[in-house]
């Protein structure tokens, strides 16, 4: 039998990594469902060692992708007997005017600890702080103030990446517009994001924040529509609950904010005239920052708990505004508390369809649309259905959305084929389909996500 040669890694500033420990890591994510194993784990030194690597993975046909901080739930970010790039050693920020630049492993909370003393803050930003730029730039990146702004995709003013033929490219609306759109919302398809330039925003003192309950999906979506219309709203979100008392059904709430630095707006001229059950309201003033990081205690909780590390089988789709009330009724109609977890959590809230703009990002082509979002969590010691039943009751929701004319947003755990890919991207395909030759001509890039097809020839380099 003959030998395959040896292959020579190129010299590097950062680390190599081939422990059982650290490579144990690179195999798992938040979703503690998918484990794929890396043959190594880089953490660069620099954009180089990024570019050196991609550049040698490319040429030996090893597959590749980086990973922020781990927050995928299906092993999106997992490369079976290739390489991860541990994206956290690149996390450098930078304050210049109104706009930012940040090294794609730097988290939104650090960012904004370097923005908010000087006044500024980025238009969007996900309920969760502690993710990396590079990762929810990589899937599109929502939160209450896309009905403003759009996604975070959409506040982007410049990206520096690293092909799948290690190539460092500098590129933006204007220079090389192919590539910058290819990347966003990209699922890291064509090259690894290193680098983003962002916008900024004054930034407010403080936060008025409410909590309005209604007693149905249909009262609770007529208002989100009549607040999504008017904008009067700085932050707008929505949530499903299980009855607090332990009874059967939902509970339904509105989450919204309006920002202000001196004096508190008036409670009355936001919330009058909207059709929420008297006396169940909670409104509260919060810093600005506090109000941003308002989950970190719920977090800190279900890390004591152990809950955080439990399998999280997440559903999130974006359902036409006109099949909202319907579809969600009849889903919440046959789910129990059971089917999402003691910890899970069911997200619904409408977006403005003409404030998303990037095309890689799918939305139903309505004027309105909701982020549906049901984030189960597999616990075993507290009588939740398995992971693996959660998974399949996500394929079945994914089936009827898709029927409706939605879409998933790509960050949860659902079983996928390359022809569901292809659906999914619908008229864009042929783009990102030319995109991916293009840029990443070997197909070593993010293998995880499943979009195209495993290339022949693959193989993986020796540990050590």
């Amino acid at each position: 039998m003959g030998h395959k040669p040896v292959i020579s890694v190129p010299p590097l500033t950062g680390r190599l990594l081939f422990d059982g420990t650290d490579i144990a890591a690179a195999a798992d994510d938040f979703g503690h469902i998918v484990h794929r194993r890396p043959v190594a784990v880089l953490q660069p030194g620099s954009v180089d060692d990024v570019a050196v690597m991609l550049r040698f993975c490319s040429d030996h046909g090893i597959p590749a992708a980086a990973r922020g901080q781990g927050h995928a739930t299906y092993g999106q970010a997992q490369v079976a007997g290739g390489l991860v790039i541990e994206m956290g050693t690149l996390d450098g920020i930078a304050v210049a005017g109104d706009q930012v630049t940040v090294q794609a492993g730097a988290r939104w909370s650090a960012l904004l600890n370097a923005t908010l003393p000087l006044g500024l803050t980025p238009p969007v930003l996900t309920d969760y702080l502690e993710l990396s730029v590079g990762g929810t730039l990589s899937v599109g990146g929502l939160g209450g103030a896309s009905q403003h702004y759009g996604a975070q995709v959409d506040n982007v003013v410049e990206l520096e990446v690293v092909t799948g033929t290690g190539r460092r490219v500098v590129c933006s609306p204007a220079r090389e517009p192919g590539l910058f759109r290819a990347v966003l919302a990209g699922l890291g398809q064509c090259a690894v994001l290193v680098r983003a330039t962002l916008r900024l925003l004054p930034a407010p003192a403080s936060v008025r924040h409410y909590i309005l309950f209604y007693p149905s999906v249909a009262a609770l979506t007529a208002d989100q529509r009549k607040l999504a219309r008017d904008g009067r709203f700085s932050f707008l979100e929505g949530e499903v609950q299980p009855m607090p008392d332990g009874s059967a059904g939902w509970q339904y709430y509105v989450e919204a904010a309006a920002y202000y630095d001196t004096t508190p707006p008036d409670d009355t001229a936001l919330i009058g005239d909207l059709s929420y059950e008297r006396g169940t309201e909670q409104i509260e003033n919060l810093g600005y920052f506090d109000f941003l990081n308002r989950l970190a205690p719920a977090v800190a909780f279900l890390e004591s708990t152990g809950e955080w590390y439990d399998p999280h089988p997440w559903w999130n789709a974006f359902v036409p505004g006109s099949a909202t009330d319907a579809f969600v009724s009849s889903v919440l109609a046959a789910l129990t508390p059971a089917d999402i977890g003691a910890s899970g959590v069911i997200l619904l809230y409408p977006l403005r369809r003409s404030a998303l703009g990037q095309p890689l990002l799918r939305v139903p082509d309505e004027h309105l649309v909701f982020l549906f979002s049901v984030l189960r969590t597999a616990a075993p010691d507290t009588g939740a259905l398995s992971a693996s039943t959660m998974i399949a009751a996500n394929r079945a929701l994914y089936n009827q959305v898709r029927d409706l004319g939605g879409y998933q947003y790509p960050v949860g755990s659902i079983p996928t084929t390359h022809a569901d890919w292809r659906a999914h991207f619908g008229p864009v395909w042929p783009f990102l389909a030319d995109a991916r030759h293009r840029y990443d001509p070997r197909g070593i890039l993010t293998p995880g996500q499943g979009i195209f097809p495993a290339r022949p020839g693959i193989q993986t380099f020796p540990a050590g």
